[in-house]
């Protein structure tokens, strides 16, 4: 089995591609050990000291790491759990249902509003998630105030503090948006 790695926007992150599929459908993130715990693979690679994040996405993984720690030392182990965990053929997830991913803001929009967020999530889900997936992350809708037209969006994976996050938010996501959907006026980041 043959691990590429990626560097990513967030020198913090490191991307992990196995070369076969991680989540397929869906994305899941971790935030620490204690939610890793429902994924065998995940609480592996919190085990290596310095590790602060993991995420799956569809074809790869991404782990974020300690500022004071180098890649140079975090690498090798996480390959390894990594390649253990595949080689094995081990579940991704301890328990059935597990790998359901964030919801994607559904709410209850109605009418005119419910159109918006529709165009919305098209956008989203056709022209800048999988651009933002190239960088190890990705970027979900999470709510549409239609009184102050401000699209609320949850960044995670590699885009989830990175320090040209806010740039790619303001720049590129709330300008396309803005483009094409009209009652679009700002875009802001859920944290």
């Amino acid at each position: 089995m043959f691990i590429q790695t990626e560097a990513t926007p967030n020198p913090e992150v490191l991307k992990f591609l196995p070369g076969r599929e991680v989540m397929g459908e869906g994305a899941r993130d971790f935030r620490d050990a204690g939610e890793a715990g429902a994924s065998p693979l995940a609480a592996e690679i919190f085990s290596v000291d310095g590790v602060r994040r993991v995420y799956y996405g569809p074809d790869f993984l991404t782990v974020e790491k300690a500022a004071d720690i180098d890649w140079a030392v975090l690498k090798a182990p996480i390959l390894a759990a990594i390649m253990d965990h595949f080689t094995a053929g081990a579940p991704l997830f301890a328990a059935a249902g597990e790998a359901a991913a964030m919801g994607h803001g559904e709410g209850d929009y109605e009418g005119e509003t419910a159109q918006i967020v529709a165009e919305i999530k098209d956008l989203l889900d056709t022209r800048i998630r999988p651009a933002v997936a190239q960088d190890g992350g990705d970027i979900l809708f999470d709510r549409f105030d239609p009184n102050t037209g401000v699209v609320w969006l949850h960044m995670r994976g590699a885009c989830s503090g990175c320090p040209s996050s806010s740039a790619t938010l303001k720049a590129g996501v709330e300008n396309m948006l803005k483009h094409y959907v009209p009652e679009v006026t700002g875009v802001e980041q859920t944290l």
